[in-house]
């Protein structure tokens, strides 16, 4: 791309803020052009205001830029927001009537009608909602969301047992890292050594987001899914990558021989691999006993692919397999910014 496209991240400092800029500031389509903050923040040089928790430094070019207030202002065309959830309810609907991409990693909007829950390798279709919302809202922009972080880690691996075999229910245990907390997250005295069977809302999330995602773009809407699904959640004392221990129905009895098979020969579609964050292992089955393993495993594909293991028959399901994905990377922004560069390959987002 000859000519970068200029975006802003809303909520810079914060974790997923911090993400968005390692991600974008040397990105091939992209360029960082704006950043926004609290009042604390902003009006003062990035690297002053930002207590930086990736590794490293904040990269110095960016260092040097003056965090803005958020406001829909700001001279770029997509912005990407990493901002708390009250905040995105406010402000991001501000910046899709004023003309704005906005590609969110807040939970706002997930499962409003006319919102599109994306997954690039899932749901690429579901980018069709975007001139219905428009139209809806009188609105020039749109906003268009990225999923829960471990509703995510189940996606991919579902997509493809339903398109080999139909998918007719669900049973989903998520071990979550803690860095899906946010900082300063969990207290120590509550993770340490623990398992806190509770993360707020998150089952009915695991519940409700895959059939949205899973559904059919028929008439200018998305007919959910019709399988059942049910969801526990459950914070453990692991810094990054979400497990999912997943107990499925299929259409019709299915081997495990079938089902590892499936998962080995599935292939990035070519929509994706074109795009330039796709990695070159997008899906990887792992035939040892004891993986997928998140400090192991959370990294493959450069934090954007999935990793399946331990497919085993279930007494009560069908089959059962476990699902890794990276919560930060392809759970927040790094998801946030394939769906941007989905959208710039059909043409939703002009170079």
């Amino acid at each position: 791309m000859s000519t970068k496209i200029p975006v802003g991240i809303l909520g810079a400092t914060g974790t997923v803020g911090q993400r968005f800029v390692q991600l974008l500031v040397e990105h091939p389509w992209f360029e960082i052009a704006a950043l926004t903050g609290s009042s604390r923040t902003a009006g003062r040089p990035y690297g002053e205001g930002v207590n930086w928790k990736l590794e490293g430094d904040p990269p110095p070019q960016i260092a040097q830029m003056i965090v803005q207030p958020t406001a829909p202002n700001l001279d770029v065309k997509v912005v990407f927001s990493a901002l708390p959830t009250a905040q995105a309810k406010e402000f991001e609907p501000a910046f899709a009537a004023a003309g704005y991409a906005v590609c969110t990693n807040a939970s706002s909007f997930r499962m409003t009608e006319d919102v599109p829950l994306l997954i690039p390798e899932v749901n690429p279709e579901h980018s069709q909602l975007i001139p219905v919302q428009q139209a809806n809202r009188g609105w020039g922009g749109f906003i268009i969301a990225n999923a829960n972080c471990s509703s995510t880690t189940a996606m991919l691996p579902l997509r493809v047992m339903r398109d080999a075999f139909g998918l007719e229910a669900v049973h989903m245990v998520t071990m979550q890292a803690i860095s899906g907390a946010g900082y300063p997250g969990v207290p120590s005295l509550d993770i340490l050594g623990n398992v806190v069977p509770y993360i707020g809302n998150e089952d009915k999330k695991l519940e409700t987001e895959p059939l949205k995602m899973l559904g059919t773009f028929e008439n200018g809407a998305i007919t959910p899914a019709a399988f059942k699904c049910s969801a526990q959640a459950n914070r453990v004392p692991v810094i990054d990558g979400h497990l999912s221990s997943l107990s499925v129905t299929l259409g019709r009895d299915v081997s495990v021989d079938e089902a590892v098979a499936a998962f080995k020969n599935w292939q990035i579609p070519d929509y994706v691999r074109a795009l330039p964050s796709c990695p070159d292992q997008l899906l990887v089955y792992r035939d040892e006993p004891d993986r997928p393993q998140p400090r192991l495993d959370s990294n493959t594909g450069d934090g954007l692919g999935w990793v399946v293991g331990k497919v085993r028959e279930c007494n009560v399901l069908g089959l059962r397999f476990m699902a890794l994905a990276h919560n930060t990377m392809r759970g927040a922004a790094s998801g946030s910014v394939l769906n941007a560069e989905l959208l710039v390959s059909q043409g939703h987002i002009k170079r």
